[in-house]
């Protein structure tokens, strides 16, 4: 995660003193924050962890890279890139429609 942006004026003297300690507890922070999200379920953990990787940075749901839930045993068709798909294809999927996929998918 980025750290914080600073004002652009210069640390006061002593600021090296103090600045591992405040990005101790930012980091402390943090993670106390995620592991609350995933406890009180306001987060997927899995889907934060695939969030991590190339590539899926803007996954909306595990259920688009879930083979098992496709008609052909592929991914969802919102995974796949607009440069490679038809012009005048109509398509219909389930995946993403049917929870109201929040980054809209198909918009990509």
């Amino acid at each position: 995660m980025p750290k914080v942006k600073r004002s652009r004026k210069p640390p006061p003297d002593g600021w090296e003193l103090i600045e591992p300690t405040l990005d101790e507890l930012d980091q402390k922070m943090r993670e106390e924050l995620y592991e609350y999200c995933i406890k009180e379920g306001y987060a997927d953990k899995n889907l934060i962890a695939k969030w991590k990787k190339q590539g899926y940075e803007n996954l909306c749901c595990l259920r688009c890279i879930q083979t098992r839930d496709t008609n052909f045993g592929t991914n969802c068709i919102c995974r796949v890139p607009k440069s490679k798909l038809e012009v005048h294809l109509i398509i219909q999927y389930t995946n993403c429609s049917e929870h109201k996929c929040m980054f809209g998918c198909f918009s990509k």
